[in-house]
């Protein structure tokens, strides 16, 4: 008995070659992963480098800072109520930033060693504090402190 059409048989022999290629892609793949050289050894530690001792008074010179023989200012008891500190960002050196309003005007970011006002210059921040004098060598005038916000206690549970 004969057919009156030929079967298709080109979908078999597609996959097959198909499966066969896979199968001699893997082969290859791993015959190639396993033939390979070990990984390369990590490269060896390198020391760290020392650390450089930097001279505070120094960076301040070069940020601006007043030298270290100008002239004292008597600090007033209106001189520190002129500023008022709204915020520090500052270091384990006392170098930083601090913001701070003048005369009443909206605060400015002053860094360590610049002036704030006529004759005083912000001589160094800490957490939560920022000391004003004539300049960075002289002896602190005054100290401004950030105020302080109570502590928020929550409310005991409601019983129903």
């Amino acid at each position: 008995m004969t057919l009156s059409y030929p079967t298709a048989r080109w979908p078999a022999a597609v996959a097959t070659s198909g499966l066969w290629a896979a199968a001699i892609a893997v082969v290859v793949f791993w015959g190639l992963r396993l033939a390979a050289p070990p990984d390369a050894p990590p490269p060896p530690v390198v020391a760290a480098p020392s650390t450089s001792v930097i001279d505070p008074t120094a960076v301040a010179r070069l940020l601006g800072a007043a030298p270290a023989g100008a002239p004292v200012v008597a600090a007033t008891p209106e001189a520190a109520s002129r500023f008022a500190l709204m915020g520090v960002i500052a270091d384990s050196l006392q170098q930083g930033i601090a913001l701070i309003a003048v005369d009443g005007q909206p605060p400015r970011p002053f860094r360590v060693g610049r002036q704030l006002a006529e004759g005083y210059v912000l001589q160094g921040v800490g957490t939560r504090s920022a000391q004003v004098g004539s300049g960075i060598g002289a002896t602190p005038a005054f100290t401004l402190q950030l105020p302080t916000t109570p502590m928020a206690i929550p409310a005991p549970p409601s019983q129903r």
